[in-house]
């Protein structure tokens, strides 16, 4: 069947399998992700307050961390899929080990300058006497497991490209249950403590990076791709990462201004303002998903020479994205008052929080589009024009929420200044999609 004779109905079937099959195994991986921190931080609690504190710094670095290298998926699944497009499996996988090599060296150059300056890190993120030594402890320890974590991004990034996201959601329920019986295991049964947490978690993540590597050797062999570090393949990804860095970098430095003019509202304000950011993250989980489908999808229709398809592909991610959107701005609005109040009993908080939400949902349907963009961006390997647009996204909004607290409005005022953020995302995004000088077609970019 040629494509001129394909229907627009039948097109549409076929865009909506092709974003199917990605993107929900893609969004039970993602969702399964912050789940390890959830089960530490249920087990330690029951040790203690101070150890519950001392790992809610030490997570909160990790965390931070690991988000700081997400290009390692991002860009590798760019990478790969153009290759796939192209028929040259064996360069695709030659591109994915590429990655997990500089995975490698990046998580050992973290261990290099974790492990001798954790004290002063922990202090300089204002833990209180009592919690220091513990999240010192875990810091340390968990750090060991940053490269691991490092590889399974990348080789996440590998298979995605290949256009198989089924592994990293498997891969990622069982690090899920194995963390948590490890911890459960060696923190009360082995009576090791909030080291115990740690070792869990580091032990979950080898495992879960071994059997990436696993996968990943095996379609190397089978393929003939080599399996040494080639200098010229490390840079080139380094290359291909830097600017998705600064993108996270300036979303990393948006979320942290409105958190700190959030505090600067009171103490009311800043609780109801964590809760919003929690849903927020939820939320994104969903739409990132689709992302990550245009991720993979995009990339392959350009490796095959084919720029229309790519667009007809990204039209149709956009619908869903809005789609998405709206059903998650309906759930958040009609939701308010039932799950405002698992939170917290605090009535000024839970009033703080029921307005701002309000700009939330509004926002979602805006939030679909820029996350789908994004994703089809990453897919083209247009990281240049992500980082720059990002680079103006944060020079507008970081001047309008500094006049949060000068002007009033509150919280709502903050969630109206991310609302006016992600307006602006969107209108860089859009700008670039209509201009198409993303879809370079090619087996590189």
């Amino acid at each position: 069947m040629t494509q001129a004779s394909v229907t627009p109905k039948a097109a549409r079937r076929r865009h909506d399998r092709e974003i199917v099959a990605l993107a929900v195994p893609a969004f039970g991986a993602l969702v399964a992700e912050p789940l390890f921190l959830m089960a530490d931080s249920a087990i330690v609690g029951h040790l203690g307050t101070a150890q519950l504190a001392g790992l809610a710094v030490a997570s909160a670095l990790l965390t931070t961390a690991v988000s700081v290298f997400v290009f390692l998926a991002y860009a590798t699944t760019a990478a790969v899929a153009r290759r796939v497009g192209a028929g040259d499996l064996r360069a695709a996988i030659q591109q994915g080990m590429d990655g997990i090599w500089l995975a490698l060296l990046l998580g050992a150059a973290v261990i290099a300058v974790v492990l001798p300056t954790a004290p002063a890190i922990v202090e300089l993120l204002g833990a209180s006497d009592t919690a220091a030594p513990y999240a010192v402890t875990y810091l340390r320890i968990s750090a060991l497991g940053i490269p691991a974590m490092l590889v399974v991004l990348a080789a996440t990034g590998v298979l995605r490209g290949l256009q198989n996201a089924k592994t990293p959601l498997y891969v990622a329920v069982a690090g899920f249950v194995a963390n948590a019986a490890l911890n459960l295991g060696l923190v009360y049964g082995a009576d090791l403590g909030i080291a115990g947490s740690a070792w869990g978690t580091v032990i979950a993540q080898v495992g879960m990076a071994v059997v990436y590597l696993v996968v990943v050797v095996r379609g190397a062999r089978r393929h003939g791709a080599s399996l040494r570090p080639d200098a010229a393949g490390i840079r080139a990804c380094a290359q291909a990462g830097a600017p998705l860095l600064v993108r996270t970098l300036s979303l990393r430095a948006i979320l942290m201004i409105a958190t700190a003019v959030a505090a600067r509202l009171g103490d009311a304000d800043v609780a109801a303002h964590q809760i919003i950011l929690s849903l927020w993250n939820l939320l994104a989980f969903a739409l990132d998903a689709i992302a990550i489908a245009g991720q993979a999808i995009i990339g392959r229709y350009l490796g095959a020479d084919d720029a229309q398809g790519a667009r007809d592909v990204c039209r149709r991610m956009v619908q869903w994205g809005v789609a998405a959107g709206i059903a998650l701005g309906v759930l958040v609005i009609a939701g308010r008052p039932l799950y405002v109040p698992l939170f917290t009993s605090d009535q000024t908080v839970q009033d703080a929080a029921l307005l701002a939400l309000i700009v939330v949902a509004v926002s979602q349907p805006v939030c679909g589009i820029v996350y789908v963009l994004d994703g089809v961006l990453m897919g083209a390997g247009d990281g240049s024009y992500l980082a720059w647009a990002m680079l103006i996204t944060l020079a507008i909004f970081t001047p309008v929420a500094l006049l949060v607290p000068v002007l009033g409005g509150g919280l709502t005022a903050v969630w109206g200044a991310m609302a006016l953020m992600m307006a602006v995302r969107m209108a860089t995004l859009w700008l670039r999609y209509r201009s198409g000088r993303w879809a370079v077609t090619g087996a590189t970019r």
